[in-house]
């Protein structure tokens, strides 16, 4: 039997400090990751040290919503 909903969820990642500092006014764009989590594992925001080339470092990305 099927069950109601998928355990796996695609989520997206989004830099932190691009969105509090709007970093680099002329480079348009925010840094976003595309992955997947376990919605029975981590049912709470996911977030990870991704590398942010807008900040040109390693920086936390939250889950935003879709």
């Amino acid at each position: 039997m099927a069950k109601g909903k998928d355990v796996r969820v695609t989520i997206i990642l989004e830099c932190t400090s691009c969105v509090r500092n709007d970093i680099k006014k002329e480079a348009a764009g925010i840094s976003r990751y595309i992955t997947q989590k376990n919605r029975h594992n981590t049912p709470s925001r996911l977030e990870l040290r991704k590398f942010c080339p807008y900040c040109y470092k390693h920086t936390i990305h939250g889950e935003i919503k879709k």
